[in-house]
């Protein structure tokens, strides 16, 4: 449990960088949108939010009325925060919105029961494949059928294709793309106002991401979404969005129960 304890210590420490009602992070912009629109009509389901943070994505989709959305986070700080910010959609105060601290690389802190859909927003990039794939397979068994999964991470290649240059890079120092799965690569994240916070990813490969789909008895095609910056974004801000352009950023997967 090193790598997560160091991740624990990396959120609880930045835990206020991330805090945000609007879109300020790079990937506010350029990924959760898109998972968001890919999530579509959420009311009356019961949905897990697996790698919560701090709850940014599911205020979003609470306000679409799901029955319940639950919630979880290695990150003590970040799930208080989540909660701070979550308001009358808090379960406290009869909202859908609930939290937990959870370590879900440990199959004995992933969820318990059915749910209706999960979401792991770049939750895969912080866990290794082994672990990937247990939680893979612990959400096709919990999903009803007619559900479905959906996940995003930075894009494989991503690491390959940039310096450590703003607003975003993951640094492989001498590792390469085919030959260095489950190798952790550091790297940074901006936000518009100029503040930078760590991230990290545990780098895997395309076919890692089908192998594990497979292994965990996933039997539809994935709906895969390479994702990167837009024209909107290039006209929104060309100075942050410019030195993207044209990369592949973020990986965003559909899986259907």
């Amino acid at each position: 449990m090193l790598m997560q304890d160091n991740t624990r210590e990396i959120y609880d420490a930045a835990a206020g960088r991330w805090q945000r009602n609007q879109p300020l992070v790079l990937s506010d912009f350029t990924a959760r949108p898109a998972l968001i629109a890919a999530a579509g009509h959420v009311t009356g389901l019961h949905l897990w939010d697996l790698g919560c943070g701090e709850g940014y994505v599911g205020r979003q989709l609470a306000q679409a009325h799901p029955a319940r959305i639950d919630g979880y986070d290695l990150s003590k700080e970040m799930v208080d925060l989540a909660r701070r910010q979550a308001g009358p959609l808090d379960s406290a105060l009869g909202g859908p919105l609930h939290y937990a601290v959870a370590d879900l690389s440990d199959p004995l802190q992933l969820p318990e029961g059915r749910c209706d859909a999960a979401l792991a927003v770049f939750l895969f990039n912080y866990l290794n494949i082994e672990a990937m794939e247990r939680v893979l397979r612990h959400v096709h068994a919990a999903i009803r059928p007619g559900g479905f999964f959906l996940f995003s991470v930075p894009h494989p290649a991503l690491a390959f294709l940039r310096a450590k240059e703003p607003p975003f890079f993951f640094d492989p120092a001498h590792h390469s793309y085919l030959n260095s799965s489950d190798q952790l690569f550091e790297g940074q994240i901006w936000r518009r106002d100029g503040i930078s916070t760590p991230v990290r990813c545990i780098h895997k490969t395309l076919r890692d991401y089908i192998t594990a789909i497979r292994a965990a008895g996933w039997q539809r095609l994935p709906d895969l979404q390479e994702l990167g910056v837009t024209a909107e974004h290039l006209a929104l801000d060309p100075s942050f969005f410019g030195p993207l352009e044209g990369l592949p950023l973020h990986l965003l997967v559909k899986l259907e129960r």
